[in-house]
């Protein structure tokens, strides 16, 4: 008789256990599972997100990976319709993250019939950073692409970049890439405007670009991307020009 209550008790405590192990790699998944009892910083990622230009289901989420940063994650939300606030609503992605601009940017890629949110996090130091929700809009308002950017260069060394908005409505900010034809970046910005001048950094509103960018070469081949990022952190559009330094 003994024997058979302690042989009841294994079979409840084993179930009991794998009812536990379960919740557990489910919470895993979730956004909310992986921050739990963790130091969280909320918008702490720069990121961002539009789809190719030759595949709209393509989409590559973009973000700046800080120094001695790990583990890069990538959680969605099942559909746009939900509270992009509430993390409950975030299970990860697992897709390979690969560095663009020589590592300056790293970028998750993957193929989206549907809309949604994203959020990208990484870890520094034992906190998680999080980056502000991303809404891809790949169906309803795919990113455009175009090569139309004016360069003045008057200033030997320092031209000036200019482009113009598409919707003014739907623009937050430009993040502006200046890299070699190899895409080996020479320098990071952001801003308001949708003005950059090498090396002029007095619109300026943030910048990755490690230490001092060197000056341009005469006669050198140069590729300048920017991107026109709504508030919800989609891609309206995408710049890319190629231009030889006067």
């Amino acid at each position: 008789m003994n024997k058979f209550k302690y042989f009841l008790l294994a079979i409840v405590l084993s179930a009991c256990t794998s009812d536990d192990t379960a919740d557990l790699i489910e919470n895993s998944n979730t956004l909310t599972g992986y921050l739990q009892n963790r130091s969280v910083e909320n918008g702490a990622v720069i990121a961002c997100a539009g789809n190719t230009e030759d595949d709209t289901f393509n989409v590559e989420i973009f973000f700046y990976p800080e120094e001695n940063a790990t583990n890069f994650r990538l959680y969605e939300t099942s559909s746009p319709d939900v509270d992009s606030n509430e993390f409950l609503n975030y299970n990860r992605v697992l897709l390979d993250d690969i560095p663009v601009f020589n590592g300056y940017l790293r970028k998750f890629t993957g193929n989206f019939i549907s809309e949604r949110w994203f959020i990208v996090s990484f870890e520094i130091d034992e906190e998680i950073k999080i980056s502000n929700p991303i809404r891809i809009k790949n169906i309803s308002q795919s990113t455009l692409y175009t090569d139309d950017i004016s360069i003045n260069q008057q200033e030997s060394q320092m031209p000036l970049f200019n482009w113009n908005v598409t919707s003014e409505m739907n623009n937050a900010i430009f993040f502006q890439v200046l890299s070699t034809t190899n895409n080996d970046l020479i320098s990071g910005t952001y801003t308001f405007e949708n003005q950059f001048q090498y090396y002029d950094t007095s619109n300026v509103v943030l910048n990755i670009t490690n230490g001092t960018p060197p000056d341009l070469t005469l006669g050198e081949d140069y590729k300048m991307t920017i991107m026109d990022v709504s508030v919800d952190n989609w891609i309206n559009e995408i710049f890319v020009s190629q231009f030889t330094v006067e």
